[in-house]
């Protein structure tokens, strides 16, 4: 049976899914997150990926060229890689 990878993205969006089983990608960030793209939207210059990994919804902002090269699309495995140097961390408006 073959799912359509389309299909597959509407229903990750729905349900949270099993963890992938795509192994990690050899390099110095820790935080990996495999999953499937559920969402691109692009315009001239910058595109905008969404991944469904898990739990974890993951939005990443790249150059359209990078994920024209990458085939980015939605239903496309993906494994969306964290490696940050500043955390914004903010407080609720009403602190209990």
């Amino acid at each position: 049976m073959v799912v359509d990878g389309v299909e597959l993205a509407r229903i990750a969006r729905e349900i949270v899914p099993a963890e992938s089983a795509m192994p990690a990608p050899r390099e110095s960030a820790r935080n990996h997150f495999p999953g499937i793209v559920t969402g691109v939207r692009k315009d001239g210059v910058m595109a905008q990926v969404e991944i469904q990994a898990g739990p974890h919804r993951v939005v990443s902002l790249m150059s359209r060229e990078a994920a024209d090269e990458l085939g980015l699309d939605v239903g496309v495995a993906a494994i969306a890689s964290v490696k940050a140097t500043n955390v914004v961390v903010d407080v609720p408006a009403d602190p209990p």
